[in-house]
């Protein structure tokens, strides 16, 4: 885990400290990455709760109540799956507020509009999600790396 993503990390623990919150995270492409970046951080007990790897459609549905209806219809790397695993990881976790990660790392995996190294991330708070979908170049550490990185970022702007 390289440097950056644990300060990172450290920042997110501070804000969320700050701020009185506690993260779940929902991963599927970066197979708990996020919340071993974040559990890496002293004192994450105070403002981590839990971490879902649900790198299968069924656990999707399982463990975050994401409709397979909305999986058939949008696929498991969009927008909307990221969505509802950032308001599934919510309402299954006394978390305050979720992280959501869903893509595609490579090396294999690319389907027509949704190239290798295509994720889409979600957070969740209350009554309020954002997702976002980006597309990132290198190998399938790289884009792993890059993915829990931006999801740390994304949660830091998020919650200001």
């Amino acid at each position: 885990m390289t440097n950056d993503i644990l300060d990172l990390a450290a920042k997110v623990g501070r804000a969320l400290e700050a701020k009185g919150l506690v993260l779940a995270t929902a991963e599927s492409c970066t197979g708990g990455g996020v919340a071993q970046a974040v559990t890496e951080i002293a004192g994450s007990t105070g403002w981590f709760e839990c971490g879902f790897v649900t790198y299968s459609n069924a656990s999707k549905a399982e463990m975050l109540d994401v409709s397979a209806a909305l999986i058939a219809q949008f696929g498991s790397v969009s927008e909307e799956v990221a969505a509802a695993m950032a308001e599934g990881a919510l309402a299954n976790s006394v978390a305050d507020v979720t992280i959501s990660t869903t893509g595609i790392a490579g090396p294999s995996g690319a389907v027509p509009g949704k190239p290798v190294g295509t994720v889409c991330f979600g957070w969740a708070r209350g009554d309020t999600t954002h997702t976002e979908r980006l597309v990132f170049a290198g190998d399938r550490k790289a884009v792993r790396e890059q993915t829990v990185a931006h999801a740390l970022q994304g949660l830091l702007r998020f919650i200001e």
